[in-house]
This record gives C-alpha cells, structure tokens and sequence, in this order.
C-alpha cells in the first residue's frame, strides 16, 4: 500500500488482483470489511470480512488465468471512492469482459465497505459462448 489516500487504497486494490492473487488483495480489506455483489441481492450476495471475500473470489477464480481491471472513471468523496470499470477475466478458452461501477469506502487505508454493480446476463452470455 502506498498511501493511506482512499483512490489510491482502492487502485492499488485491484492492482493487487492481476497476479490473481487473492492473499495480497486481502491486505487492503479491514477485518469487518462488507462486500457485496448487488445482482446477487444485498443479503444473498454479502459477505463479511477476508473470509468472506476469499470464500466468493478463490472459487470465482479458479478458471481464471489472468485478470485486467480498467478503470474508466473515478469519483471521490471524502472516504467514498466510486470506480467505473471494466473487469477481464482470461480463462482457457478466451475473455470474459464485464462492465461494473463499484463503491468502496475507505477508512485509515482499509476497504471497509465495497459493493458492486454489474449486469449478469452479460457475465452469463459471454460463459455460455465460451462453453
């Protein structure tokens, strides 16, 4: 982690990512860090803490040979950071590319909260083409 900057906390977040490496993403969450994966539902798609986060992205990893992560836009409030992007997901048999807006909240260089909003039936399609 470079700075204690809240953009900078959450770009270096999925930075952290690209090697696929989950642990390392684990440094910049704090402990009762609530991410959610809003398609999913606010209940059903929330998780708590490192735990929770390693138990959705291993699993949603495991295919996954190479990450990118381009951010198209960011906006910052205070220790509210919103990032427009777009997540890339190489698996054996090609991309996978999804549009999403994330919302991270920052507090003394943790991610304490994080949701993510994105279409599945894109997700979805682009599975089933590479099937």
């Amino acid at each position: 982690m470079t700075t204690n900057d809240p953009l900078s906390t959450v770009l270096d977040f999925f930075r952290s990512f690209e090697g696929n490496d989950v642990e390392e993403a684990v440094r910049f969450v704090a402990d009762d860090m609530e991410y959610v994966n809003v398609p999913f539902g606010f209940e059903a798609g929330t998780v708590i803490g490192p735990d929770g986060m390693r138990a959705v992205l291993i699993p949603a990893f495991a295919g996954v040979i190479r990450n990118e992560f381009i951010v198209r836009t960011t906006a910052t409030n205070a220790d509210t950071v919103f990032v427009e992007r777009l997540d890339r997901h190489r698996l054996a048999n090609g991309w996978v590319e999804l549009p999403v807006t994330g919302v991270f909240t920052v507090r003394d260089g943790k991610i304490t909260h994080w949701r993510d909003y994105f279409d599945m039936n894109v997700f979805a399609t682009q599975m089933a083409a590479l099937a």
